[in-house]
């Protein structure tokens, strides 16, 4: 890392809202999750530097392009200030993140904001499956099947057998402890959901097959929500301490970075690490180099990990490029309970994208908020006890655009 970056906290909406059911609009969700994030943080509008959304498919699902503009339509104090949109699928909050970072580390600004957001919930289910489908490679994958990413992700579980073997029944365990663990979160899409125990079996009425050996309770949720964060440079954060009171020391910091690509299509990735020992080696790779950028040499030096479950089989791919298991492996951290929240390293207590949900460009910002909150002990009934650093792994696709950050508090 160049110049340290602090977060001084943000907000998140409720991802159980349904904004169009409720007469709102894209503007509505942004503009509320704005406003929530500056009185969380005691921020002025004017305090302001520079700003970067994250969104995927708003123009499909709203026709409303230029979101950046909603800025300074939400407070005149931010006209003027630098904007930008930034997509890339699933990864779009993390790649605003990343691009705020530079903002700083350049030395250009000094206080940044950072809004992920997605408004998904107008369309009905098929043709939100095109929408979101827009990030495989249209016309070349995914073209004959009613639900693209299910479609995609059983492949992914497919090659997981072919070349590791794998049991089913740890993927439901998965979806069972996020589940779980949303229960506890406040702003979680299914908190208030009655889940009977066969939605976790191979029972087609309970839990019935979308494509492949993807079931209804290994998919992620289709979600309305916004999260925005603040990013500041030493200097800001530093102001930000002393007028409220703060050690600086206690302010929560990006540690380590890292951003890796891939081709698009899966069978292209797949061919690529055809001889590797992992199914995508540049996801192993960017956690060396998140945990090489922060002063880690291991994942287990960590407290825990939000992570991109779309599918469970997404979350079971982290578990070991990760490092926590060998490749191949990540059935051992399931059945020793490791990843659950009395395990030695808990993933997704936030309950993830299965439990608390997924509105695309804002699930980035999310898990880094998330992760600010755990290593300053204000997670709430989420609370990893002692949490210090905490990971993020994000992604766009089939895997083809990741982001992973560590987040701490100097101990």
């Amino acid at each position: 890392m160049n110049a340290p970056i602090y977060i001084l906290g943000g907000s998140q909406s409720d991802f159980a809202r349904n904004w169009a059911r409720e007469g709102l609009s894209i503007y509505n969700l942004f503009e509320e999750t704005l406003t929530k994030a500056l009185e969380a943080t005691g921020l002025c509008p004017d305090q302001i530097d520079v700003a970067h959304v994250g969104n995927f498919v708003g123009d499909l699902f709203t026709g409303q392009g230029l979101i950046g503009g909603f800025f300074a339509e939400a407070y005149p104090e931010m006209a003027g200030i630098p904007t930008s949109r930034h997509e890339a699928a699933c990864a779009s909050g993390s790649i605003a993140m990343l691009s705020a970072m530079r903002d700083i580390e350049a030395g250009h600004y000094d206080l940044a904001c950072v809004l992920g957001l997605e408004y998904m919930r107008n369309v009905d289910g098929h043709t939100g499956a095109d929408y979101l489908g827009a990030a495989t490679w249209k016309g070349v994958e995914a073209s004959h099947c009613d639900f693209p990413w299910p479609f995609m992700f059983n492949q992914i579980i497919d090659e997981y057998d072919a070349r590791y073997g794998i049991d089913c029944d740890h993927l439901k365990t998965i979806s069972k402890i996020n589940f779980q663990n949303a229960q506890a979160n406040p702003n979680a899409q299914t908190r208030h959901w009655t889940i009977p125990s066969e939605c976790y079996s191979n029972d087609d009425q309970y839990n019935p097959v979308i494509e492949g050996r993807v079931r209804k309770m290994d998919c992620g949720q289709i979600t309305d929500g916004a999260a925005c964060v603040f990013l500041a440079s030493e200097k800001a954060a530093k102001a930000y301490a002393l007028q409220h009171k703060l050690r600086l020391e206690d302010i929560p910091m990006i540690k380590g970075w890292g951003h890796r690509s891939a081709p698009i299509s899966l069978n292209s990735k797949l061919r690529l690490s055809a001889r590797a020992p992992f199914l995508f080696p540049h996801v192993n790779q960017l956690m060396t180099d998140t945990l090489t950028r922060a002063g880690f040499s291991a994942v287990t030096e960590l407290d825990g990990l939000e992570t991109h479950d779309c599918f469970s089989i997404t979350q079971y791919m982290a578990i070991d490029h990760i490092g926590l298991t060998p490749p191949g492996e990540s059935w051992q951290a399931i059945e020793e309970g490791r990843i659950s929240m009395d395990g030695d390293f808990p993933i997704n207590p936030s309950g993830g994208l299965l439990g608390l949900g997924h509105p695309v460009g804002a699930t980035g910002v999310r898990m880094l908020l998330d992760c600010a909150k755990q290593v300053t002990g204000q997670a709430g009934e989420m609370q990893i006890a002692g949490a210090k650093n905490m990971a993020t792994f994000n992604l766009g696709g089939s895997t083809t655009t990741c982001v992973s950050f560590i987040v701490g508090v100097d101990q």
